[in-house]
């Protein structure tokens, strides 16, 4: 249907600037330049502001025919905003395999394959849910009430065992060992139900935020697919299943003990038969839960609003409900059971070992696969990127385990003697740390070495960039410095090839030593070469430390987070890129600040233009640029003809073109270039994170600022400078005179005359009511 006069909107000539900033946020204030600003929309975590004497610019057009109207939208609350966030750095593997998910090579025709390597990274996330219960239940079942409460030495040493000692407590009815273990499982249960809040809390304020709603475009990007910033159906139900595995977990830890000594010779029949229906029900359990995260993947064609109620709620319901039977099951007498050795926590995590293992393989050969179907030379890793941070998030996961479980039974056995201690493969997964990080700090030194010789082949073209200027030799090392250093980037896939090399060979070697000789790394060494036995033993322990040492910064970067707005803002800034993308592989990392920030962004450009009529530049800075590009995308054709883009200190093709090929390769910018009215982009070789964009040949007008932004502005003192002017990087880029220039010529080439005249939005492209 067509727009009446009603619809259309006035003709004017006023233009709009919509800045966004980029990682680590700022103020409106700085944004805009002016300590008075005004909320004009948005609320206190995300909101656009204008200066307060803009507030009404709309009404008085004619005093802006000299300058766009500026307005800041600031979304740096949605990552460092709340104090609590900063524990968001204890998910931090979760993080990583749902990053897995979006750094697959693009694919052309090949829906059945994509689909397949999603689904194995939904399992490598489901084993990690696993392994982070799994250990928790190491901790608190198998070595505190166990192996702790089970001997009389250790627990004499912590008193607040000692009602769960049968020596302290005179075997009291806590002590017999079923009741220990289910008073055990509180702690990982608590921490699973603290998992699942944390999820549906985030998921009511993020995946909730509806987008734009518009017509999908047959052969566009993913990113512009209506249903792309819209997880609520997904993450509803990976969150039960990964929430029923965890229970599922804790419920299999306290089953496994007393069911197998129920079904010793001359155990009680009922007792062996209820252990036997309930190991039947969790095999079940498991299956369904298996059969949710292979079920159903990303819906994004479509904005997909239906909810699985019944299954989000039965789901992790019916696995509480199984858990509160077996710690039922576990609590009945059994005369004459004693806790004895260690639990079967070997074989659970060797289990999980081998799986991940496997999946990260497999996942390999896929994204092989679909790399050489489509080569993309700009590819990180030849396509094997998704792969690779499969598997440090894998890593990562299992040496926090192996650490933390290390530490945790040095603290209880003091004497090395009284308990068994973790499992060995445990021990031998944080032995690995030290080698691991040998080996990074090799290839860290390789490029420093690199970056030093860089530096000074480059000082000549320092000296060639500013002509005629008095030669200053600390100066030009300082400027051929940085941009060494800016130039580090780059070389990212190389540091994380050798990583992931380094970790898979030594993980391998773990798991192989602690299956073959079933000791610790220091016991298995001890009648070899001394020099073996001694490394072998002071990795064990440096391993163990340097865990523990990690996870106290952790909490102490928390707790500092609470107190400390500046400390709550650094911690964020790690976030701003890890969570740009939606949760697709695991519920319970950190939420997507993207699908909250993109439809913000776009709701405000088409009610803009559709309102005014008028020249609108979207201009981003940094992690900024993403999100301006992102929301671009979502635009309909229409409302895209009449948008340019501003991108400076950019990492759509630095960082998302290589890492995310499959939705910022060659051919997506490519074709964003075509569909915005025009776009440039700036950026100097003294940034770290910003670069060219790369865009095809042939795709219209250049994009890219040739040459580079000058940097510093001033090689030496002069009248504009008549202080040494500072290497500004990543910083600062409207404060060099081509940013004023490049907008101007963007406002120039948007015609007035066409969009400003142009009817009303579709129905389609209207926000929705």
């Amino acid at each position: 249907m067509k727009a009446g006069p009603s619809d259309r909107p006035a003709v004017s000539e006023i233009d709009l600037e919509l800045l966004v900033h980029g990682v680590g946020g700022t103020t409106p204030e700085k944004m805009l330049d002016d300590p008075r600003t005004v909320r004009i929309t948005g609320d206190d975590t995300a909101a656009v502001f204008r200066r307060a004497e803009d507030v009404d610019a709309e009404s008085r057009p004619e005093d802006y025919r000299d300058r766009p109207v500026p307005e800041a939208y600031v979304w740096c609350n949605l990552t460092s905003g709340n104090a609590s966030r900063a524990l968001w750095l204890l998910l931090l593997p979760f993080m990583v395999v749902n990053l897995a998910h979006w750094m697959r090579p693009a694919a052309q025709d090949r829906p059945r394959t994509v689909r397949f390597y999603g689904l194995l990274v939904r399992l490598a996330g489901l084993t990690l849910t696993v392994l982070l219960v799994a250990a928790a239940c190491e901790v608190a079942l198998d070595l505190a009430a166990w192996q702790c409460a089970g001997v009389a030495a250790c627990a004499g040493r912590h008193s607040w065992l000692g009602f769960l000692s049968p020596a302290g407590s005179g075997g009291g009815w806590w002590s017999a060992p079923g009741r220990r273990l289910a008073l055990a499982a509180l702690v990982p249960t608590a921490l699973t139900g603290l998992l699942w809040y944390l999820s549906l809390r985030t998921w009511s304020a993020y995946e909730s935020t509806r987008p734009l709603a518009h017509d999908p475009e047959p052969g566009h990007t993913s990113l512009g697919s209506p249903g792309f910033w819209y997880g609520r159906r997904l993450v509803a139900r990976l969150r039960a299943a990964h929430t029923a595995a965890g229970l599922l977990t804790v419920a299999a830890a306290v089953l496994a003990p007393a069911a197998s000594f129920d079904r010793r010779a001359g155990g009680t029949a009922l007792l062996n038969t209820l252990g036997w229906l309930l190991t039947g029900a969790l095999i079940a359990g498991a299956v369904v839960v298996v059969w949710v995260v292979c079920r159903r993947g990303r819906s994004e064609n479509l904005l997909d609003q239906e909810l699985d109620r019944r299954l989000v709620r039965r789901l992790p319901l019916g696995s509480l409900a199984l858990l509160v039977l077996v710690v039922l099951y576990a609590g009945w007498s059994r005369p004459g059971w004693h806790s004895v050795g260690r639990l079967a926590g070997d074989t659970t995590f060797g289990g999980l070992a081998l799986a991940q293992g496997a999946l990260v393989i497999v996942l390999g050969v896929v994204a092989q696969d679909l790399h050489r179907r489509l080569p993309d030379p700009r590819a990180a890793m030849r396509g094997l990127g998704g792969p690779a941070v499969a598997l440090l998030a894998c890593a990562l996961g299992g040496v926090i385990s192996g650490g933390v479980a290390q530490r945790v039974s040095d603290w209880l056995d003091g004497t090395g003697t009284s308990i068994a201690g973790p499992p060995v493969l445990l021990t031998w997964q944080a032995s690995v740390i030290p080698p691991v990080l040998v080996v990074l700090l090799g290839a860290v030194a390789w490029l420093s070495w690199r970056t030093s010789r860089l530096s000074r082949a480059d000082r000549a073209g320092v000296d060639r960039d500013h002509p005629g200027e008095p030669e200053d030799t600390a100066r030009t090392r300082r400027i051929a410095r940085v941009r060494a250093m800016a130039a580090l980037t780059d070389r990212t896939p190389l540091v994380v090839t050798v990583l992931c090399a380094a970790t898979l060979v030594l993980g391998a070697g773990a798991l192989v030593g602690a299956l073959a000789t079933g000791k610790t790394p220091d016991a298995a060494a001890e009648r070899t070469y001394a020099l073996v036995h001694g490394a072998a033993e002071a990795s064990q322990a440096l391993g163990s430390w340097l865990v523990g040492l990690g996870f106290v910064l952790f909490v102490t970067w928390g707790r500092r987070a609470y107190k400390d707005a500046s400390a709550r803002r650094t911690i964020g800034i790690l976030w701003d890129v890890g969570t740009f993308w939606p949760r697709a592989a695991h519920p319970f990392a950190p939420p997507c600040y993207a699908e909250r920030a993109v439809p913000d962004l776009t709701w405000r450009m088409v009610t803009w233009t559709r309102r005014t009529g008028g020249r609108l530049v979207i201009s981003g800075h940094s992690q900024g640029s993403v999100l301006a590009a992102a929301a671009a995308w979502q635009l309909t054709p229409s409302v895209r003809r009449r948008v340019a883009l501003l991108t400076y200190g950019s990492p759509l093709e630095r960082l998302y073109g290589r890492w995310f090929p499959a939705h910022f390769g060659p051919a997506e910018l490519g074709s964003l270039h075509r569909e915005v009215a025009c776009w440039r982009n700036l950026y100097r070789l003294t940034d770290p994170i910003g670069g060219p964009v790369r865009i095809p040949d042939g795709d219209g007008p250049e994009v890219d600022h040739t040459p580079p932004l000058k940097d510093p502005l001033a090689y030496g003192r002069t009248p504009g400078h008549p202080l040494p002017a500072p290497i500004l990087g990543h910083s600062d880029y409207q404060a060099d005179p081509v940013f004023a220039e490049e907008r101007e010529r963007l406002l120039a080439r948007l015609r007035p005359d066409l969009p400003g005249q142009r009817p009303a939005q579709p129905a389609e492209a209207r926000p929705a009511d």
